[in-house]
C-alpha cells in the first residue's frame, strides 16, 4: 500500500539546525513543489540556491503496527537529509532519481510523528552536475511527489523483466522473507494470459502470439507477483513491460528486428515559473505533445533522468527514450566520479522495467575522455542490465568508445552544407551504431517573433540534418535541440536568459519548425505554410522561397478560388515527407485569366517569379536576358 505524502508542508526557505528536531513556522505548501517562483525572463540563478527546510506531521494508525514503512521521495533538489522525529535517517545526493528510506523503528504507532527535510538546492561543486558553469537551470525544491510504502515483513523488493526474444520474459525478483511466489501475465484488458507457480529468485515465462510493444502499437503487459508465505498470501506487487527487442547494429536501430530511425527531440523538464515543480498531468502531457503534436517517435531525456509519470507515458504512446545520468560537461575529483557511479545505479534500477527506454546514457553530457571513470559507469548498467546498450553524448570527435553506441552532437550543419558529418570522421569504430544527440539548437536560434525568412530557415535546418541523417544509412536516429525554450545561466542563452533553441516556446506553443517534426508523422493531416507572404515583413518586399511543411502526398495552390499549381515533393530522400517548395505563384493564372498561348505564358511566368523571389535590380542576368526577350517578342512595356 502506498499512500500520498503530497499534502500538508511546511516551508521555510532559511534552514536552521534545530529545526530537526523543532518544528517551525513557514508557509503550508503541497508537493511538487518549487523553492522559488520566478520570472519568465532574467531569472537569477542564485535566487533559488538556498538552505531550506520541510516539515510535515505523519499519522501512523494501529493499523499499520507490524508493518514495515517506508518513506520515498521520488525527487528532492539537490541534497536531500532526512530526520523522522529529530533523527536524522540519511542523506541523499543528486536531485534527479528517486530515494526511500525505511521508517519503522523510528516512528510511534497512534501518534503523531514529524518528517523533516533539510534541503540543499545550491549548486553544490560535490555532486553532479555542479562543479562549473551548466547550461540549464537547477530548479530546487522537493519537486516530485513524496510517499509512504507501507509494506508486510515478507516483502518484494525488487521486479525487473527482460524480454529476450519476442514471446518470452524472464523476470528477476528481489525478495525478503520468502521465495515462494505465484506470477500472472495480465494483458492491456487486465485479462489473465499466464500463471506460474515456484520458488527462487527467477522465472522464465513464454507467452506464444504475444503482442509487441513498438511506436505504431505500444502494447504493454503487467507482471504481477504475489510472494507466498507458507501457501498464503505476504505480498503483492506488479510492474508494466513490453514484449520488445532493441539492438544496435552498425548500421543502425532495430527494434523487434525491424530497422528504425529515431526522429526525436531533446527534451529538459522545466517550466515557466515554477521551474522542475509539475504534477502528474504536466509530465505526461509533454509526452504527448512530443508523440501526437510533434510526430516524434523518440526522446532524450537530457540530461538527467526525469519523471516517472512522464517514461511511463512514454510506454503508454510509444515514444523510444534514450535517458542519462546528470552532469554537463564537467568531471569532479574522484568522490563526484563515485557519486556518479551511484547515479548510474540508481537510474538502471529505477526506470529498466520501461520499454520505451532503448539506451541508457552512461557518460557526463559533452565531458572529455575518462577511461577510468567510463569503464566503471559502462559496467554497472551492463550489470545491472544486460539487456539493453549504453552510449555517451559528445561534442568531440574519435574518442575513446567503451559503450555500444557513438552518441556525437553534430553542429555542423549552418545551412548551406551537408546536414551531419560521415560517419568515418566521427568514430574510429565504424562497427558500432552512430546516433546524433543533438543538433541546430545554438547554431541559429530563433525566437517565435523572430522573421518569417529565420523561422522557415529554423524549419528547414531541423529538416536538412534529419534528411542527411536518415538518407546516410549510417546512423541510428537524431534527436533535434530541443523540444521547447528554455532558461538558462547568463553565459548561455540570449540577453534575456533565455535559450531560444526549441521548437516551441517555453510554454509549449509550436514555431515553424514544430511543423517540421509533425509533418512527419501520419496519425493526422498537417500543413503549414512557411510565410503568409505580407511584403511587408520582408526587405525590398522580396518574399523568396515559401516552403510547405506537410504530409500530404499533394498539395494544390490556388488564388482567388483559381488554381495555380501543384507543389512538389522534391528531392527529399530521407525524410518521410519533405518540405514542398512553393516557388512559382503564377502557374496556369496567365493561360486561364489572361489567355496567353502557352509559349508566351511560359516566358512571362519565369520572368514574374523571378522578379518576385529576387527583385528588378538583382534578377539573375539569365533572368534579364529572357525579360529582354519577352519585351522584344512580344512588344511589352517594362
Amino acid at each position: 500500500m502506498r499512500l500520498s505524502l503530497c499534502n500538508d508542508w511546511i516551508f521555510t526557505p532559511a534552514w536552521k539546525e534545530e529545526y530537526a528536531r523543532e518544528a517551525f513556522a513557514g508557509e503550508a505548501v503541497r508537493l511538487p513543489h518549487t523553492v522559488k517562483e520566478l520570472p519568465l525572463h532574467q531569472v537569477d540563478h542564485e535566487a533559488y540556491q538556498m538552505i531550506c527546510g520541510y516539515r510535515r506531521s505523519l499519522s501512523i494508525p494501529d493499523t499499520m503496527a507490524g508493518k514495515r514503512l517506508f518513506l520515498q521521495f521520488d525527487g528532492a533538489g539537490h541534497i536531500a537529509t532526512i530526520y523522522v522525529n529529530g533523527q536524522e535517517l540519511m542523506t541523499h545526493r543528486t536531485g534527479y532519481t528517486a530515494f526511500r528510506c525505511e521508517i519503522t523503528d523510528f516512528v510511534h504507532i497512534g501518534e503523531e510523528n514529524t518528517v523533516t527535510v533539510r534541503l540543499d538546492t545550491t549548486e553544490n561543486p560535490t555532486t553532479p552536475p555542479f562543479g562549473f558553469v551548466i547550461d540549464y537551470l537547477t530548479y530546487g525544491g522537493l519537486y516530485r511527489e513524496a510517499w509512504l510504502d507501507v509494506r508486510e515483513q515478507a516483502m518484494i523488493e525488487d521486479i525487473f523483466v527482460t524480454t529476450p526474444t519476442l514471446d518470452t520474459a524472464l523476470v528477476q525478483l528481489t525478495t525478503e522473507g520468502s521465495d515462494e511466489w505465484r506470477i500472472d501475465l495480465l494483458d492491456a484488458e487486465g485479462k489473465t494470459v499466464l500463471t506460474k507457480t515456484g520458488e527462487g529468485k527467477q522465472a522464465q515465462l513464454h507467452l506464444p502470439g504475444a503482442r509487441n510493444w513498438s511506436p505504431e502499437e505500444p502494447c504493454r503487459y503487467t507482471c504481477r507477483v504475489t510472494l507466498l508465505q507458507g501457501g498464503e498470501t505476504a505480498d503483492v506487487q506488479e510492474v508494466k513491460f513490453g514484449f520488445r527487442t532493441a539492438e544496435f547494429k552498425t548500421d543502425g536501430f532495430y527494434l523487434n528486428g525491424k530497422k528504425t530511425f529515431m526522429r526525436g527531440l531533446n527534451r529538459h523538464q522545466c517550466w515557466p515559473y515554477v521551474g522542475y515543480a509539475m504534477p502528474e498531468a504536466m509530465q505526461r502531457e509533454d509526452a504527448r505533445i512530443l508523440k501526437e503534436e510533434l510526430g516524434c517517435n523518440a526522446v532524450r531525456t537530457s540530461h538527467y533522468p526525469q519523471s516517472q509519470y512522464f517514461i511511463d507515458e512514454c510506454d503508454r504512446l510509444g515514444l523510444l527514450v534514450f535517458t542519462e545520468i546528470p552532469g554537463w560537461q564537467h568531471i569532479g575529483d574522484k568522490d563526484w566520479q563515485e557519486q556518479a557511479c551511484d547515479n548510474v545505479r540508481e537510474m538502471v534500477l529505477q526506470y529498466r522495467n520501461h520499454p520505451s527506454i532503448i539506451l541508457w546514457g552512461v557518460r557526463i553530457n559533452e565531458s572529455q575522455d575518462n577511461d577510468e571513470l567510463y569503464r566503471k559507469t559502462n559496467a554497472i548498467a551492463h550489470e545491472l542490465d544486460p539487456s539493453r546498450a549504453t552510449s555517451g553524448v559528445r561534442c568531440i570527435m574519435k574518442s575513446s568508445l567503451l559503450e555500444d553506441v557513438y552518441a556525437y552532437n553534430d553542429f555542423s550543419h549552418v545551412g548551406n552544407n551537408a546536414g551531419v558529418r560521415k560517419k568515418k570522421t566521427v568514430t574510429t569504430d565504424m562497427n558500432k551504431a552512430l546516433l546524433v544527440s543533438e543538433h541546430n539548437g545554438h547554431m541559429f536560434p530563433t525566437k517565435a517573433f523572430d522573421t518569417w525568412t529565420r523561422r522557415q530557415d529554423h524549419a528547414l535546418r531541423h529538416a536538412r540534418v534529419q534528411e542527411d541523417a536518415a538518407a546516410s544509412g549510417e546512423h541510428a536516429g537524431c534527436f533535434g535541440w530541443c523540444m521547447f525554450d528554455y532558461a538558462t545561466h547568463k553565459d548561455f542563452g540570449s540577453g534575456d536568459r533565455i535559450c531560444y533553441h526549441g521548437v516551441m516556446d517555453s510554454f509549449r506553443n509550436p514555431k515553424l519548425a514544430a511543423a517540421l517534426y509533425a509533418s512527419q508523422g501520419e496519425a493526422k493531416p498537417v500543413l503549414e505554410i512557411g510565410s503568409p507572404m505580407d511584403i511587408g515583413d520582408y526587405p525590398g518586399s522580396m518574399v523568396g522561397d515559401v516552403y510547405a511543411f506537410t504530409n500530404a502526398d499533394e498539395v494544390a495552390l490556388y488564388k482567388n478560388d483559381h488554381f495555380v499549381t501543384t507543389l512538389s515533393k522534391g528531392q527529399w530522400k530521407g525524410l518521410p515527407h519533405g518540405p514542398m517548395l512553393m516557388d512559382d505563384t503564377v502557374g496556369c493564372l496567365l493561360e486561364k485569366l489572361e489567355g496567353f498561348p502557352p509559349k508566351k505564358a511560359n516566358l512571362l511566368r519565369r520572368c514574374l517569379v523571378s522578379a518576385a523571389k529576387y527583385g528588378m535590380e538583382t534578377m539573375p542576368w539569365q533572368d534579364k536576358l529572357v525579360m529582354g526577350y519577352a519585351m522584344l517578342r512580344y512588344g511589352i512595356k517594362y
